[in-house]
């Protein structure tokens, strides 16, 4: 069966490598938007067509983050790449199968067969803490251990889905939860880990120099990234959060329903 994972990227160099890497081994393809990135992107990317890589699009910015449009367009995607099972994710994102004796590709094989459509996905956000604040580096899955669950809303990460003769919907719910006619989702969650941000300089590039679409903003698409300042942005302490030990012990318990960075 045949899994493509559909991202969007702009100026994700951290990023990119490991997570086209990770879902190469997870028997997952990946199709690039690069959203006319500034920094070294494309060229880390280009690294990986042929390997896991099978595309790189250019997705023009127009000068600001519009993610409405982004996400219709991978909607249209879905319906002409070659695939049974497409997956919406992101550059800081690693997406996880349900236990780590399987990947990605046999496990949505697996809620395929047993006659499933949609796979929803549990985020544990990684960020870090007070007493250690530094991982923007190459090794940064290595070193920043600390992380909470997140749920918002429920479903919250519904975004994978087999094939469907007509787009489906990824922009209604802001890319939260795929919708389609017959959406029968799997009742055994997928797992998620999410580097949110990497230090507080990180976010400081990654949310306060950014522009936003304002229409969007105004809809509520990326209020808090948009409204956040240096000042407001914090890094909260590992009493706030878990200890990372193994994908297997992610734990999903008692979620924050915002980012703790936000709070």
């Amino acid at each position: 069966m045949r899994v493509i994972a559909i991202i969007a990227a702009y100026n994700e160099r951290r990023f990119i490598a490991p997570c086209l890497e990770h879902l190469h081994r997870q028997g997952v393809e990946t199709y690039l938007l690069n959203n006319d990135s500034t920094d070294e992107t494309q060229a880390i990317a280009e690294r990986y067509l042929g390997s896991g890589l099978i595309a790189i699009e250019r997705w023009p910015r127009h000068g600001m983050h519009s993610w409405l449009p982004i996400l219709r367009h991978k909607a249209e995607l879905a319906t002409r790449l070659n695939a049974d099972w497409f997956i919406h994710a992101d550059p800081d994102e690693v997406r996880l199968p349900p236990h780590s004796d399987t990947t990605i590709a046999e496990a949505l094989t697996e809620a395929d067969r047993d006659g499933y459509n949609a796979v929803d996905f549990h985020e544990f956000t990684f960020v870090p803490p007070q007493e250690d604040p530094e991982h923007d580096h190459v090794q940064f899955a290595e070193t920043m251990r600390w992380y909470y669950a997140f749920l918002p809303q429920s479903p919250h990460r519904l975004s994978a889905w087999r094939r469907q003769p007509q787009a489906v919907d990824l922009a209604t719910s802001g890319g939260h939860a795929v919708q389609f006619p017959g959406r029968r989702a799997y009742p055994v969650m997928f797992k998620m880990r999410h580097y949110l941000i990497l230090s507080h300089a990180h976010a400081v590039e990654k949310w306060v120099r950014r522009i936003y679409d304002p229409d969007q903003v105004e809809r509520g698409y990326s209020r808090d990234r948009a409204a956040a300042t240096p000042q407001s942005i914090r890094l909260p302490s590992q009493a706030e959060m878990r200890k990372y030990i193994d994908d297997d012990h992610l734990d999903p318990s008692d979620p924050s329903p915002r980012h703790l960075c936000f709070s």
